[in-house]
Protein backbone atom coordinates (compact mmCIF):
# COMPACT_ATOMS: atom_id res chain seq x y z
CA UNK A 1 0.00 0.00 0.00
CA UNK A 2 1.14 3.36 -0.27
CA UNK A 3 1.85 5.54 2.47
CA UNK A 4 0.82 9.41 2.54
CA UNK A 5 2.85 11.82 5.23
CA UNK A 6 0.25 13.80 6.60
CA UNK A 7 -1.63 10.26 7.26
CA UNK A 8 1.29 8.89 9.08
CA UNK A 9 1.97 12.30 10.93
CA UNK A 10 -1.87 12.13 12.07
CA UNK A 11 -1.59 8.94 13.79
CA UNK A 12 2.04 10.04 15.19
CA UNK A 13 -0.33 13.49 16.49
CA UNK A 14 -3.18 11.42 17.59
CA UNK A 15 -0.91 9.40 19.95
CA UNK A 16 0.47 12.26 20.87
CA UNK A 17 -2.76 13.42 22.10
CA UNK A 18 -3.49 10.11 23.98
CA UNK A 19 -0.45 9.43 25.86
CA UNK A 20 0.85 13.03 26.64
CA UNK A 21 -2.50 14.64 26.59
CA UNK A 22 -4.28 11.91 28.23
CA UNK A 23 -7.21 12.16 25.53
CA UNK A 24 -9.39 9.03 25.54
CA UNK A 25 -8.55 7.08 21.31
CA UNK A 26 -11.97 7.72 20.13
CA UNK A 27 -12.57 11.16 21.26
CA UNK A 28 -9.29 12.03 19.62
CA UNK A 29 -9.97 10.68 16.58
CA UNK A 30 -13.37 12.09 16.23
CA UNK A 31 -11.96 15.18 16.52
CA UNK A 32 -9.13 15.01 14.04
CA UNK A 33 -12.01 13.27 11.45
CA UNK A 34 -14.27 16.45 12.19
CA UNK A 35 -10.50 18.83 11.52
CA UNK A 36 -10.08 16.73 8.20
CA UNK A 37 -13.70 16.28 6.45
CA UNK A 38 -12.46 15.81 3.36
CA UNK A 39 -10.78 12.13 3.61
CA UNK A 40 -12.27 8.98 2.58
CA UNK A 41 -13.10 6.07 4.20
CA UNK A 42 -9.68 4.49 3.45
CA UNK A 43 -8.10 7.41 4.91
CA UNK A 44 -9.68 7.36 7.95
CA UNK A 45 -9.89 3.30 8.16
CA UNK A 46 -5.52 3.66 8.21
CA UNK A 47 -5.70 6.11 10.56
CA UNK A 48 -8.16 4.46 13.30
CA UNK A 49 -6.60 0.76 12.86
CA UNK A 50 -3.09 2.16 13.26
CA UNK A 51 -4.18 4.26 16.29
CA UNK A 52 -6.35 1.66 18.07
CA UNK A 53 -3.71 -0.88 17.28
CA UNK A 54 -0.71 1.31 18.83
CA UNK A 55 -2.71 2.11 21.94
CA UNK A 56 -3.59 -1.81 22.03
CA UNK A 57 -0.24 -2.84 22.05
CA UNK A 58 1.41 0.25 23.33
CA UNK A 59 4.11 -0.70 25.27
CA UNK A 60 5.30 -3.40 23.39
CA UNK A 61 5.72 -0.90 20.14
CA UNK A 62 7.34 1.53 22.18
CA UNK A 63 10.16 -1.17 23.83
CA UNK A 64 10.61 -1.99 20.15
CA UNK A 65 11.03 2.04 19.44
CA UNK A 66 13.07 2.42 22.31
CA UNK A 67 11.21 5.25 23.48
CA UNK A 68 7.76 6.43 24.77
CA UNK A 69 7.39 9.54 23.14
CA UNK A 70 8.32 9.22 19.87
CA UNK A 71 5.07 8.78 18.42
CA UNK A 72 6.83 8.54 14.80
CA UNK A 73 9.19 6.03 15.46
CA UNK A 74 6.23 3.88 17.16
CA UNK A 75 4.65 4.07 13.81
CA UNK A 76 7.10 3.41 12.28
CA UNK A 77 6.99 0.24 14.42
CA UNK A 78 3.74 -0.24 14.04
CA UNK A 79 4.40 -0.74 9.88
CA UNK A 80 7.38 -3.06 10.30
CA UNK A 81 5.25 -5.48 12.29
CA UNK A 82 2.40 -4.94 9.33
CA UNK A 83 4.67 -5.63 7.02
CA UNK A 84 4.25 -2.49 5.03
CA UNK A 85 7.04 -1.05 3.51
CA UNK A 86 8.59 2.09 4.93
CA UNK A 87 9.26 4.98 2.44
CA UNK A 88 12.54 6.85 2.19
CA UNK A 89 11.56 9.45 4.48
CA UNK A 90 13.78 10.85 6.92
CA UNK A 91 11.75 10.61 9.66
CA UNK A 92 12.09 6.74 8.95
CA UNK A 93 15.74 6.65 7.69
CA UNK A 94 17.23 4.78 11.16
CA UNK A 95 14.54 2.63 11.32
CA UNK A 96 15.99 -1.15 11.36
CA UNK A 97 13.26 -3.33 10.28
CA UNK A 98 15.30 -6.66 10.86
CA UNK A 99 16.25 -5.63 14.43
CA UNK A 100 12.41 -4.87 15.67
CA UNK A 101 11.06 -8.39 14.17
CA UNK A 102 14.09 -10.02 16.09
CA UNK A 103 13.24 -7.95 19.36
CA UNK A 104 9.69 -8.72 18.95
CA UNK A 105 10.55 -12.56 18.88
CA UNK A 106 12.84 -12.45 21.65
CA UNK A 107 9.94 -10.50 23.88
CA UNK A 108 7.81 -13.49 23.54
CA UNK A 109 8.57 -14.68 26.58
CA UNK A 110 8.00 -11.66 28.63
CA UNK A 111 4.24 -11.70 28.54
CA UNK A 112 3.49 -8.75 30.41
CA UNK A 113 5.61 -6.90 27.72
CA UNK A 114 4.37 -8.76 24.75
CA UNK A 115 0.56 -8.72 25.58
CA UNK A 116 1.47 -4.64 26.44
CA UNK A 117 0.48 -4.50 29.89
CA UNK A 118 1.08 -1.97 33.28
CA UNK A 119 2.97 -4.54 35.12
CA UNK A 120 0.67 -3.32 38.37
CA UNK A 121 -2.53 -4.43 36.58
CA UNK A 122 -1.15 -7.77 35.23
CA UNK A 123 0.18 -7.95 38.65
CA UNK A 124 -3.82 -7.16 40.40
CA UNK A 125 -4.85 -9.60 37.35
CA UNK A 126 -2.80 -12.63 38.67
CA UNK A 127 -3.80 -12.03 42.42
CA UNK A 128 -7.48 -12.02 41.41
CA UNK A 129 -7.98 -14.76 38.94
CA UNK A 130 -4.66 -16.94 39.26
CA UNK A 131 -2.04 -16.82 36.78
CA UNK A 132 -3.38 -19.23 33.92
CA UNK A 133 -6.89 -17.26 33.86
CA UNK A 134 -5.33 -14.47 33.79
CA UNK A 135 -3.19 -14.63 31.40
CA UNK A 136 -5.84 -16.48 29.10
CA UNK A 137 -8.23 -13.22 29.56
CA UNK A 138 -5.54 -10.64 28.98
CA UNK A 139 -4.58 -12.16 25.40
CA UNK A 140 -8.06 -12.74 24.73
CA UNK A 141 -8.37 -9.14 25.64
CA UNK A 142 -6.27 -8.11 22.92
CA UNK A 143 -8.38 -8.70 20.40
CA UNK A 144 -10.10 -6.91 17.99
CA UNK A 145 -13.77 -6.80 19.39
CA UNK A 146 -16.02 -7.65 16.85
CA UNK A 147 -19.22 -5.87 15.41
CA UNK A 148 -22.21 -6.95 17.32
CA UNK A 149 -25.68 -5.58 16.33
CA UNK A 150 -28.77 -6.09 18.33
CA UNK A 151 -32.06 -6.28 16.05
CA UNK A 152 -34.53 -4.20 17.81
CA UNK A 153 -38.02 -6.49 18.08
CA UNK A 154 -40.29 -3.33 18.29
CA UNK A 155 -39.97 -3.04 14.78
CA UNK A 156 -38.95 -6.16 13.11
CA UNK A 157 -38.04 -9.51 13.51
CA UNK A 158 -34.87 -11.53 12.89
CA UNK A 159 -36.32 -13.43 9.48
CA UNK A 160 -37.00 -10.18 8.03
CA UNK A 161 -33.40 -8.23 9.16
CA UNK A 162 -31.57 -10.99 8.17
CA UNK A 163 -33.23 -10.45 4.86
CA UNK A 164 -32.81 -7.07 4.42
CA UNK A 165 -29.36 -7.29 4.76
CA UNK A 166 -28.50 -10.31 2.26
CA UNK A 167 -30.65 -7.88 0.08
CA UNK A 168 -28.14 -5.30 1.18
CA UNK A 169 -25.34 -7.58 0.15
CA UNK A 170 -23.78 -7.48 4.26
CA UNK A 171 -22.55 -10.43 5.97
CA UNK A 172 -24.13 -11.17 8.99
CA UNK A 173 -23.01 -14.27 11.51
CA UNK A 174 -25.70 -15.65 13.69
CA UNK A 175 -24.33 -15.55 17.20
CA UNK A 176 -25.69 -18.70 19.53
CA UNK A 177 -27.41 -18.14 22.76
CA UNK A 178 -27.94 -14.86 21.81
CA UNK A 179 -31.80 -15.27 20.55
CA UNK A 180 -31.66 -11.21 18.46
CA UNK A 181 -27.81 -10.48 18.20
CA UNK A 182 -25.88 -11.13 15.15
CA UNK A 183 -22.12 -10.54 14.19
CA UNK A 184 -20.79 -8.52 11.07
CA UNK A 185 -18.95 -10.50 9.00
CA UNK A 186 -16.79 -7.61 7.38
CA UNK A 187 -16.49 -4.23 9.45
CA UNK A 188 -18.55 -1.43 8.36
CA UNK A 189 -20.10 1.99 9.72
CA UNK A 190 -23.51 0.73 9.50
CA UNK A 191 -24.76 3.81 11.59
CA UNK A 192 -25.17 5.30 7.87
CA UNK A 193 -27.27 2.29 7.30
CA UNK A 194 -31.08 3.31 6.19
CA UNK A 195 -31.96 0.37 8.85
CA UNK A 196 -30.16 2.20 11.32
CA UNK A 197 -32.39 5.31 10.87
CA UNK A 198 -35.18 3.42 10.61
CA UNK A 199 -34.57 1.99 14.18
CA UNK A 200 -34.31 -1.15 13.01
CA UNK A 201 -31.30 -2.30 14.84
CA UNK A 202 -28.59 -0.67 17.76
CA UNK A 203 -24.90 -1.68 18.11
CA UNK A 204 -24.59 -3.70 21.09
CA UNK A 205 -22.04 -6.33 21.85
CA UNK A 206 -23.15 -9.89 22.73
CA UNK A 207 -22.18 -9.88 26.38
CA UNK A 208 -24.02 -6.41 27.08
CA UNK A 209 -27.23 -8.41 25.41
CA UNK A 210 -26.77 -10.74 28.37
CA UNK A 211 -27.32 -8.39 31.51
CA UNK A 212 -30.75 -7.52 30.39
CA UNK A 213 -32.37 -10.74 29.32
CA UNK A 214 -30.98 -11.66 32.80
CA UNK A 215 -32.87 -9.65 34.24
CA UNK A 216 -35.91 -10.91 32.75
CA UNK A 217 -38.53 -8.02 32.83
CA UNK A 218 -42.43 -9.13 32.51
CA UNK A 219 -44.30 -7.07 30.51
CA UNK A 220 -46.43 -5.86 33.93
CA UNK A 221 -43.06 -4.61 35.31
CA UNK A 222 -41.97 -1.32 36.69
CA UNK A 223 -38.30 -1.88 35.85
CA UNK A 224 -35.64 0.77 37.28
CA UNK A 225 -32.19 1.24 35.06
CA UNK A 226 -30.56 3.13 37.38
CA UNK A 227 -27.01 3.70 35.74
CA UNK A 228 -28.40 3.95 32.16
CA UNK A 229 -26.25 6.26 30.41
CA UNK A 230 -27.20 6.73 27.14
CA UNK A 231 -29.60 3.61 27.99
CA UNK A 232 -28.52 0.50 25.77
CA UNK A 233 -30.23 -1.82 27.80
CA UNK A 234 -33.19 0.26 28.67
CA UNK A 235 -33.95 -0.15 24.71
CA UNK A 236 -33.17 -3.90 24.50
CA UNK A 237 -35.10 -4.04 28.43
CA UNK A 238 -38.29 -2.08 26.29
CA UNK A 239 -37.89 -4.87 23.46
CA UNK A 240 -38.27 -7.34 25.81
CA UNK A 241 -40.75 -6.19 27.51
CA UNK A 242 -42.36 -5.67 23.86
CA UNK A 243 -43.33 -1.96 25.41
CA UNK A 244 -45.48 -3.06 28.18
CA UNK A 245 -44.73 -2.00 31.51
CA UNK A 246 -42.66 1.18 32.31
CA UNK A 247 -39.02 1.59 32.60
CA UNK A 248 -37.57 4.24 34.64
CA UNK A 249 -33.77 5.34 33.05
CA UNK A 250 -31.99 7.18 35.43
CA UNK A 251 -28.69 8.54 35.33
CA UNK A 252 -26.75 11.76 36.98
CA UNK A 253 -25.59 12.98 33.91
CA UNK A 254 -28.66 15.01 31.98
CA UNK A 255 -26.79 14.59 28.53
CA UNK A 256 -26.43 11.42 28.40
CA UNK A 257 -30.34 10.80 29.43
CA UNK A 258 -30.63 13.59 26.34
CA UNK A 259 -29.07 10.92 23.81
CA UNK A 260 -31.06 7.64 25.37
CA UNK A 261 -33.74 10.32 24.29
CA UNK A 262 -33.46 10.76 20.59
CA UNK A 263 -32.38 6.49 21.14
CA UNK A 264 -36.12 6.02 22.41
CA UNK A 265 -38.14 7.82 19.41
CA UNK A 266 -35.71 6.07 16.64
CA UNK A 267 -36.09 2.20 18.44
CA UNK A 268 -40.05 2.82 18.89
CA UNK A 269 -39.58 1.89 22.48
CA UNK A 270 -42.26 4.00 24.32
CA UNK A 271 -42.64 3.09 27.75
CA UNK A 272 -38.95 4.31 28.84
CA UNK A 273 -39.27 7.82 31.06
CA UNK A 274 -35.69 9.23 31.23
CA UNK A 275 -35.14 10.68 35.01
CA UNK A 276 -31.96 12.61 36.04
CA UNK A 277 -30.70 11.95 39.56
CA UNK A 278 -30.23 15.13 40.99
CA UNK A 279 -29.71 14.30 44.61
CA UNK A 280 -30.34 11.26 47.38
CA UNK A 281 -34.33 12.78 47.10
CA UNK A 282 -34.72 11.49 43.62
CA UNK A 283 -33.87 8.09 44.44
CA UNK A 284 -35.99 8.05 47.95
CA UNK A 285 -38.96 8.75 45.66
CA UNK A 286 -39.00 5.08 44.10
CA UNK A 287 -38.91 3.38 47.97
CA UNK A 288 -39.87 0.47 47.58
CA UNK A 289 -41.59 0.99 43.88
CA UNK A 290 -40.03 -1.21 41.37
CA UNK A 291 -40.01 -4.83 40.29
CA UNK A 292 -36.67 -5.18 38.97
CA UNK A 293 -33.96 -2.85 39.85
CA UNK A 294 -30.60 -2.57 37.29
CA UNK A 295 -27.67 -1.33 38.67
CA UNK A 296 -24.62 -1.32 36.24
CA UNK A 297 -22.32 0.36 37.97
CA UNK A 298 -19.47 2.40 37.02
CA UNK A 299 -15.97 0.13 37.12
CA UNK A 300 -12.80 -0.29 36.02
CA UNK A 301 -13.89 -1.66 32.38
CA UNK A 302 -11.64 -4.65 32.08
CA UNK A 303 -13.75 -6.70 30.40
CA UNK A 304 -14.42 -4.29 27.60
CA UNK A 305 -11.35 -3.44 26.92
CA UNK A 306 -11.63 -5.30 23.55
CA UNK A 307 -13.07 -1.82 21.91
CA UNK A 308 -11.30 0.55 24.83
CA UNK A 309 -7.66 -0.57 24.90
CA UNK A 310 -6.37 3.00 26.02
CA UNK A 311 -8.17 1.90 29.28
CA UNK A 312 -5.28 -0.06 30.09
CA UNK A 313 -3.14 3.13 30.41
CA UNK A 314 -5.85 5.50 31.65
CA UNK A 315 -6.39 3.16 35.12
CA UNK A 316 -4.43 3.61 37.80
CA UNK A 317 -4.65 1.59 41.29
CA UNK A 318 -5.87 4.75 43.40
CA UNK A 319 -8.76 5.06 40.54
CA UNK A 320 -9.91 1.51 40.47
CA UNK A 321 -9.81 1.92 44.62
CA UNK A 322 -12.50 5.13 43.88
CA UNK A 323 -14.30 2.95 41.59
CA UNK A 324 -14.88 0.12 44.26
CA UNK A 325 -16.47 2.86 46.82
CA UNK A 326 -18.25 3.90 44.77
CA UNK A 327 -19.78 0.71 43.76
CA UNK A 328 -20.74 0.26 47.07
CA UNK A 329 -22.50 3.29 47.80
CA UNK A 330 -25.10 2.63 44.59
CA UNK A 331 -25.74 -0.93 45.58
CA UNK A 332 -26.45 0.31 48.95
CA UNK A 333 -28.07 4.00 48.83
CA UNK A 334 -29.98 2.70 45.32
CA UNK A 335 -31.73 -1.12 46.72
CA UNK A 336 -34.38 0.60 48.61
CA UNK A 337 -35.86 1.21 45.21
CA UNK A 338 -36.85 -2.56 44.75
CA UNK A 339 -40.25 -3.08 46.46
CA UNK A 340 -40.82 -6.41 48.96
CA UNK A 341 -40.46 -9.51 46.96
CA UNK A 342 -38.72 -7.88 43.68
CA UNK A 343 -35.19 -8.06 42.43
CA UNK A 344 -32.08 -6.18 42.03
CA UNK A 345 -29.70 -7.39 39.42
CA UNK A 346 -26.09 -6.01 40.02
CA UNK A 347 -23.78 -5.97 36.18
CA UNK A 348 -19.97 -4.38 35.72
CA UNK A 349 -18.17 -4.75 32.43
CA UNK A 350 -15.26 -6.10 34.64
CA UNK A 351 -13.86 -9.52 35.24
CA UNK A 352 -12.29 -8.82 38.84
CA UNK A 353 -14.14 -10.62 41.56
CA UNK A 354 -13.03 -7.61 43.87
CA UNK A 355 -15.43 -5.21 41.85
CA UNK A 356 -17.96 -8.03 41.19
CA UNK A 357 -18.64 -11.20 44.03
CA UNK A 358 -16.76 -9.32 46.57
CA UNK A 359 -18.85 -6.49 46.14
CA UNK A 360 -22.27 -8.12 46.28
CA UNK A 361 -20.95 -10.73 49.77
CA UNK A 362 -20.06 -7.23 51.25
CA UNK A 363 -23.54 -5.50 50.62
CA UNK A 364 -25.23 -9.32 51.48
CA UNK A 365 -23.58 -9.21 54.64
CA UNK A 366 -24.98 -5.51 55.97
CA UNK A 367 -28.80 -5.92 54.09
CA UNK A 368 -30.24 -8.94 56.08
CA UNK A 369 -33.33 -8.07 53.53
CA UNK A 370 -31.44 -9.48 50.40
CA UNK A 371 -30.65 -12.54 49.20
CA UNK A 372 -28.17 -14.26 46.56
CA UNK A 373 -29.95 -15.73 44.30
CA UNK A 374 -27.86 -16.60 41.49
CA UNK A 375 -24.85 -14.59 39.12
CA UNK A 376 -22.93 -15.17 36.44
CA UNK A 377 -19.71 -13.87 34.50
CA UNK A 378 -19.41 -13.68 30.74
CA UNK A 379 -15.20 -13.64 29.80
CA UNK A 380 -12.94 -11.92 27.12
CA UNK A 381 -11.92 -14.97 25.92
CA UNK A 382 -15.24 -16.42 25.30
CA UNK A 383 -15.41 -14.25 21.89
CA UNK A 384 -17.41 -11.00 23.12
CA UNK A 385 -16.97 -8.45 26.06
CA UNK A 386 -16.46 -9.42 29.47
CA UNK A 387 -19.55 -9.02 32.34
CA UNK A 388 -20.42 -10.04 35.79
CA UNK A 389 -24.24 -10.07 36.48
CA UNK A 390 -25.74 -11.16 39.94
CA UNK A 391 -29.11 -12.02 40.84
CA UNK A 392 -30.55 -10.44 44.53
CA UNK A 393 -33.77 -10.73 45.58
CA UNK A 394 -35.88 -8.57 48.60
CA UNK A 395 -37.46 -10.34 51.41
CA UNK A 396 -41.20 -9.94 51.31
Amino acid sequence: MKLYKNLVNSVAETLQEIFVKNRYADKALEKLFKQNPKWGSRDRRFIAEAVYDIVRNYRLYSELAQSQKNFWFITAVWLVIKDIELPAWQEFQHVDAVQILKTKERLKNNLPVYESYPDWLWELGIKELGVQTWEKEAIGMNHLAPVVLRINTLKTNKQKFLEAFKAQEIGLKEISGNPNAVELVKRENVFQNSLFKEGWFEVQDAGSQKISEFVNPKQTDMVIDACAGAGGKSLHLSALMNNKGKIISMDVEAWKLEELKKRTKRAGAFNIEAKVIEDGKTIVRYKDKADKVLLDVPCSGLGVIKRNPDAKWKLSAESMAKTKLLQQKIISDYCVMVKPGGNLVYSTCSILPSENKEQVTKFLASHADFEFIKDTTIMPSEGYDGFYMCELKKSN
